[in-house]
Parts: structure tokens; sequence; C-alpha cells
């Protein structure tokens, strides 16, 4: 297993859209597991898993560790095919599927009160400063070496990534992050469709 791979392929993108290949991807980062194993600890039929195993090997996201043989029967052991896997829109996303990706969370809004317009043409602005505000001080070095990091837990390495961009950042760059970052929010503010009630709510946090 490697430490750190970017993931490029669109399609690699939408099979990790799907929460129970997230889950098996978290299983299989952890310890080499066989379809029943997983089958068993998902809660879900060795038939289902084996059909999200099969997309994601074919996606280079699984690969087989080893086999046993348990009686008449070889039993294949599967891992993921890195510990820590960057997701980079920039590259792997295509332009069409992160535009689907950002009207889903935008639609998901109104699930907890806020609702905002999702017009495809401010849709696609979103996504081009999703994608400058990842780019702005980006070092593939760093990711490589807190991938390889051990004793640490998956989620803490997300969190050392973050803090790491932010600690390397020189001036310039996080300046330009920091103008970035306040170009989306107001471009988000403007989709509000309720913006009194935002307000409201922020006054009584």
């Amino acid at each position: 297993m490697k430490a750190f791979k970017v993931i490029k392929s669109p399609e690699a993108f939408q099979l990790l859209a799907d929460e129970t290949r997230r889950r098996i991807i978290y299983l299989l980062r952890a310890k080499e597991m066989t379809v029943s194993q997983i089958s068993a600890e998902l809660g879900l039929t060795p038939q289902a898993i084996y059909h999200h195993i099969r997309k994601m090997r074919d996606a280079d996201l699984v690969e087989v560790a080893r086999e046993e043989r348990v009686d008449h029967f070889i039993e294949t052991y599967y891992r993921a095919t890195a510990e820590m896997f960057n997701l980079s829109h920039g590259e792997g996303m295509s332009p069409a599927y992160a535009a689907e990706k950002a009207t889903e969370a935008l639609q998901a809004l109104a699930k907890i009160g806020l609702r905002v317009r999702t017009d495809p043409e401010v849709v696609a602005r979103i996504v081009e400063l999703e994608k400058r505000m990842e780019a702005v001080g980006e070092k593939p070095e760093w990711a490589e070496a807190i991938a390889g990091l051990e004793d640490v837990d998956f989620f803490v390495k997300q969190g050392i990534t973050h803090l790491a961009k932010l600690l390397t950042m020189t001036d310039k760059e996080f300046t330009e992050y920091l103008n970035v970052e306040r170009e989306y929010r107001k471009l988000l503010r403007s989709l509000l469709e309720e913006p009194a009630k935002v307000q409201a709510l922020a006054r009584k946090a």
C-alpha cells in the first residue's frame, strides 16, 4: 500500500461520492479484509460489497492484498491502494462533475433552512473559486510527508495538511487566499433567497 496517492480520474471521483464506497475505503486503509468481513462490518450483503469492490478495483482504489485457501475455497483479502488519497479538483474532477456536486451542496442547504439560488453560471463561478482556493499555497511534498506519518489517525492527517498549508504560505499567498475566500463568501451570500433570516440567525448565535 502506498502512503499517498493523487486521484486524477473523474471516474474515481464519482465512485468516492458514494458513502458506502468511502466506508469500504476507510476499512481497507486500516487492514486487509475479505468481502465477507466487510459485509459483516457494514451490514450489507456480500454481493453488494463485491459489486463495490469490483468497481473500485477497476479505478485502482482497491487491490488484492493476498489469497488464502480455506478448505476448498479461496479467501481473497483486499486493501486500499493508498493510506491517503488526494482528490485534486484541478487535475481529476471534470467541470461538469464539479458543478454537479456544487449544485447538490447548495440545494442541500435548504435542509438546514438556508435557501439559495443555483443558477448554472453562478455554480460554475463557485467551482472556479474553489479550485483557486485549493491551489493557493499547495505543496505536494507536504502531503506526501504527512501521509507517511506513522501512528497518526487519518482525520488528524487531514488537519495537519490544512495547518501545514497555512503555516508555510507566504504572506503574498495568504493574502491571495483571503481575497479569494472573501470573493467566494460574497458570491454565496448574494445567492441567499432570505438574507434577513440568515442575519437573524447570526444575531442569535
